[in-house]
């Protein structure tokens, strides 16, 4: 049961992450389309009218840090995240599981620490108000936010990895790679 709902959830962060690029391509080309009809307005009368979609940078860059922090933990599942395996292919087991707790234990240490310190600091853009300077004031708790939840995601992921690890089970984010062929 435990099993199924931590699976929902790196399945579910990344779709949130896939929600969040397509955010980006719908920002990015509602600008597009509004920069074609202010040239086509250039064109026919003359004068363009400027029509923007106002901060549309800034929003997609806060979809990016949200898209990245997401995919993070489904990416670690799914073995997307490069990893050196050419040395510890070759060694014997009980070393490489040695490595591979080391790995997934200051993995988790790195990416916990990072979680806290990044849930702090959205905390203190909540307290004290802090918004963005684009045209549109957006609060940067908000994109912090998304970056917390990725990054806690992610240290649970880690977790989970480790303990399995532990346990003496291959790591899910090993998918059997052999990066010198089946024949070496």
């Amino acid at each position: 049961m435990l099993r199924t709902a931590l699976d929902r959830l790196y399945l579910a962060s990344g779709w949130i992450a896939a929600g969040f690029l397509l955010a980006i391509f719908a920002v990015v080309l509602g600008q597009v389309l509004l920069n074609l009809i202010d040239v086509l307005l250039r064109w026919t009368l003359g004068k363009p009218i400027g029509l923007l979609i106002p901060s549309y940078a800034e929003f997609a860059g806060f979809f990016l840090a949200a898209a990245s922090f997401f995919a993070l933990a489904y990416t670690l599942k799914q073995g997307g995240h490069i990893r050196v395996t050419l040395v510890i292919q070759h060694l014997p087991a009980g070393l490489r599981r040695a490595i591979e707790i080391w790995c997934c234990g200051v993995g988790v240490a790195v990416s916990g620490y990072f979680t806290f310190w990044i849930a702090r600091l959205t905390g203190e853009s909540w307290r004290f108000g802090d918004v963005s300077y684009g045209l549109v004031p957006i609060p940067l708790w908000l994109p912090q936010l998304a970056m917390t939840l990725g990054a806690l995601v992610l240290t649970v992921a880690l977790l989970d990895e480790l303990q399995r690890v532990a346990r003496g089970k291959p790591p899910a984010y090993d998918q059997g790679e052999d990066l010198l062929g089946p024949n070496s």
